[in-house]
């Protein structure tokens, strides 16, 4: 049995208002190679897009791999980290007994996706010089501000007629 490759993940999320349109970036490191990827969506949440860029990343990987993500999200670092997210959907998406967890659908895909690859989460502090995130804010914003962006189904409702 081969060793699963070792990979480094930077992600981030942002979002023009909040809500408002939002894009994601992702810059994937496998050694001298290098990936980057991002999206957007006409009206979603910042948060939405952090977990997003952290699934897009992940669900890029053909073989179980070793992957260090490194975010500026606490949020995402903290939910899976501290076991947040297993904790909400064990309690069928709730975050206590009157509020329900937001994005489960999102964190439904990243749950998955943490059980198929050995991932650990790390937060870097965003605007900081690390340049690897500075890259994935660049790539999140600019498609932020892309014309003819796409309906975030899972944040907004489709229109009708679509």
């Amino acid at each position: 049995m081969t060793e699963p490759k070792r990979i480094s993940i930077y992600t981030d999320g942002a979002c023009i208002n909040n809500p408002g349109p939002g894009g994601y970036g992702v810059v994937l490191l496998d050694g001298s190679r290098r990936k980057e990827m991002s999206g957007g969506y006409r009206r979603t949440t910042n948060n939405r897009m952090e977990i997003l860029a952290a699934v897009v990343a992940l669900e890029a990987l053909k073989t179980r791999c070793q992957v260090t993500l490194y975010s500026d999200s606490q949020y995402l670092v903290n939910a899976v980290e501290k076991g947040w997210a297993k904790k909400w959907r064990a309690n069928g998406w709730r975050r206590g007994k009157d509020a329900k967890a937001l994005n489960p659908d999102l964190w439904e895909r990243l749950l998955a996706l943490c059980d198929r690859h050995d991932v650990r989460f790390r937060w870097v502090r965003g605007h900081a010089g690390n340049p690897e995130n500075e890259r994935c804010d660049q790539l999140a914003t600019g498609a932020a501000r892309r014309p003819g962006l796409p309906v975030d189904t899972g944040y907004e409702p489709k229109p009708a007629g679509r």
